[in-house]
């Protein structure tokens, strides 16, 4: 009796768990799945909802940007220019310095003095003190001639006013660069951060798709794991992809100089606009503007001048002074004056001289030796951006297929998954392989912008490119 209890038993148990088998994997937990819209990046609240003290007065703005806007802004507001142009004007001062050599030096001075002398005192047996008065004396020195002296000092400062100022603009080129570069940059941030959202969207849908299928019976329940562990994966590049974007802000803010500016909008998006230079023409323009080169020359006609100054170091100096006194026993009891014609030599170390006229030949030498490897590292640089100029410009095209023959792979995988059959695999390696392509596509497009810019700053001038623009734009 016993047994067949345990036998009933044993077999309701069994047949509640076949049933519950049954339904394994064919079941959906709301909780664990819940719809495509819970499991989206929220969006922000309305302005109505998220209502915040404002500070009266204040005003947030925002402003439509461009490529030539942001230089605008760098150029005036980039601390490294105007750092460069202070010690233009600080240059410039130092050049009249040495030119004031010839600038007549007054001088005045009063004063009393005590004298007690000891050898009369010990003569005559008696103390012997003396004072003496000297209500103004008025001293004017005036130099004539230093036999180049002067001449050459001031030409060494001027010739350093040159460098400043050939500084200044290698700077502004480079800054100009720096914000291209950081702009294009912010582009493809803004690119990527698109494909990252139309990515969502799509494996949005795909979830949507694989829940309703699982509904009516058509897919298990593994499907939809499949398509909400995509949209989850999404989820994550999208708010990377954001960030990215903010970040890219930061830094182009940063090269501008205007690190708190108000919130802007990119007007422009990646475009590829193509540039016929050579690299023998890219090498003739750098030549004339390039400021490098320009400095280089001018710190070997530094050395230069230097090298004869020191060489200078044995010749006197012709100059003219003039002295008049009141004074004596009182205060105006007398007066004297004397004026004359001086040339002076100066303390001469012959060892000392001669050596320094070998380092002055050393230092010219060397700065000719400077001047060689500028012109072969800018003409390095040069060969680097053109060639990955090049480069780029023949992976465009490339690129741009790759995009269209992944869309069109998308779109097959994607009709064949609605009519059942193709797997949520072959989708969602379909969804990457697009979405792969349209990255580096816009990588590309962004480094051979980036490139231009590098190619720019290379020759130390703004390239106009052709009427052809070439966009690849949102396809969904």
């Amino acid at each position: 009796m016993h047994k067949k209890i345990f036998a009933i038993t044993l077999l309701i148990l069994l047949l509640t768990t076949a049933v519950q088998a049954k339904d394994i994997g064919n079941t959906i937990n709301k909780k664990e799945y819940p719809s495509a819209d819970a499991v989206l990046p929220k969006k922000p609240k309305s302005n109505a909802e998220t209502e915040s003290i404002v500070i009266e007065g204040s005003v947030q703005k925002n402003i439509d940007m461009n490529l030539d806007r942001c230089i605008e802004l760098a150029l005036g507001n980039n601390p490294q220019i105007n750092a460069a142009f202070q010690d233009i004007l600080a240059s410039d001062a130092r050049i009249k310095q040495v030119w004031s050599n010839y600038f007549p030096q007054i001088s005045w001075q009063t004063g009393y003095t005590k004298i007690k002398q000891l050898q009369l005192s010990d003569a005559l047996g008696k103390n012997l003190t003396f004072n003496y008065y000297v209500l103004g004396q008025i001293t004017l020195q005036q130099m004539l001639y230093d036999f180049g002296v002067t001449q050459n000092q001031a030409t060494i400062k001027r010739l350093d006013y040159e460098g400043y100022k050939t500084t200044l603009t290698g700077i502004i080129n480079d800054v100009i660069y720096q914000t291209k570069d950081a702009y294009f940059n912010l582009q493809y941030a803004i690119e990527n951060r698109r494909v990252a959202e139309d990515t969502v969207d799509k494996f949005k849908m795909f979830y949507d798709q694989a829940k309703a299928f699982y509904e009516i019976g058509m897919n298990p329940k593994v499907d939809v794991t499949i398509a909400e562990a995509n949209l989850s994966n999404a989820k994550l590049k999208l708010i990377q992809a954001d960030n990215a974007v903010k970040l890219a802000v930061a830094k182009l803010n940063n090269v501008m100089g205007v690190p708190f500016i108000d919130e802007y909008n990119v007007q422009d998006r990646l475009m590829y606009n193509p540039v016929d230079l050579t690299l023998n023409q890219a090498v003739e323009i750098a030549r004339d503007s390039r400021p490098e080169l320009k400095l280089a020359e001018i710190k070997v006609e530094g050395a230069k001048q230097t090298l004869k100054l020191v060489k200078k170091s044995y010749f006197p100096t012709l100059s003219v002074e003039g002295q008049y006194q009141i004074g004596g026993k009182s205060w105006t009891s007398n007066y004297g004056y004397n004026i004359g014609g001086y040339l002076n030599f100066p303390t001469v170390n012959g060892m000392l001289i001669r050596n320094e006229i070998k380092e002055a030949r050393y230092l010219y030498d060397k700065e000719i030796a400077n001047a060689q490897n500028t012109q072969n590292t800018i003409y390095l640089e040069i060969q680097n951006a053109f060639l990955t100029l090049e480069e780029k410009k023949n992976q465009i095209p490339v690129a741009m297929l790759q995009v269209k023959q992944a869309k069109e792979n998308y779109e097959l995988s994607y009709g064949r998954y609605r009519v059942g059959e193709a797997s949520p695999t072959e989708l969602k390696d379909a969804q990457i392989l697009y979405q792969e392509a349209q990255l580096n596509y816009y990588g590309t497009l962004y480094q051979y912008n980036s490139s231009k810019a590098a190619l720019e700053k290379a020759i130390g001038k703004n390239l106009v490119a052709e009427d052809e623009t070439v966009t690849l734009k949102k396809e969904g």
